[in-house]
């Protein structure tokens, strides 16, 4: 994808590092907590205990996000998966509410995979589903939270968030990225935007007919 924008000095010069730095410090200081959390997720969901899905990354070039698992295999008596809702069960809900299952994706940032901060990364066959406006939301990394993550997360429609992604791309500043995180800490403790109207995670993209969609 082509660049449509002048980075500034943070992005260009401090962001990768701050966020090496970061994720690398943060896996240290909660190995203890992510030992714990493995030891858990074998115990009560099974192997393996962090799985890998391919996401879309910078340019929407495909990348494999880790994650701690929260659903477990449990099918009916057709031998096919249950639903999702069924699948998470208590367990799986406190990782997600807690944001504990993303604890593995720090590793994609000391990989240079995604930023801490950034539009979040969602699965390769969407790329084709953007407009125009909403497909740059992949000319920066992805992150693990985002400005669309503080505004609603999963409980906002897939058009707001992709409005908040491009407003991130045109606003990556220090203070900015600063400020989200913050804010993430905040909304995890509230447990806000977990899940949307009509499902335990976000509804599938299929596309949007509106060109722009204009955030408050």
């Amino acid at each position: 994808m082509a660049e449509k924008r002048k980075k500034g000095f943070y992005e260009k010069y401090i962001k990768v590092v701050q966020d090496v730095f970061l994720a690398a410090v943060a896996l240290l200081v909660l190995s203890p907590v992510l030992l714990v959390l493995a030891v858990l997720v074998r115990t009560k969901l099974g192997s393996p205990v962090i799985f890998r899905q391919e996401r879309a990354g910078k340019n929407g070039k495909p990348y494999y996000m880790y994650k701690f698992r929260s659903m477990s295999d449990e099918c009916d008596e057709n031998g096919e998966l249950l639903p999702d809702e069924q699948r998470l069960g208590r367990f799986g809900k406190i990782l997600r509410s807690t944001s504990l299952d993303e604890l593995p994706s720090l590793w994609n940032v000391i990989r240079r995979d995604i930023s801490l901060v950034g539009p979040r990364s969602l699965y390769i066959k969407y790329n084709r589903l953007y407009n125009d406006r909403q497909a740059r939301r992949l000319e920066v990394r992805p992150g693990i939270t985002g400005l669309a993550q503080v505004n609603g997360r999963n409980a906002i429609s897939w058009e707001k968030r992709f409005e908040y992604d491009v407003q991130y791309v045109d606003n990556i500043t220090f203070i900015g990225d600063w400020k989200i995180m913050f804010k993430t800490v905040g909304k995890v403790f509230k447990s806000e935007g977990i899940t949307s109207a009509t499902s335990v995670t976000m509804e599938e993209f299929k596309g949007t007919p509106e060109e722009v969609v204009t955030v408050e």
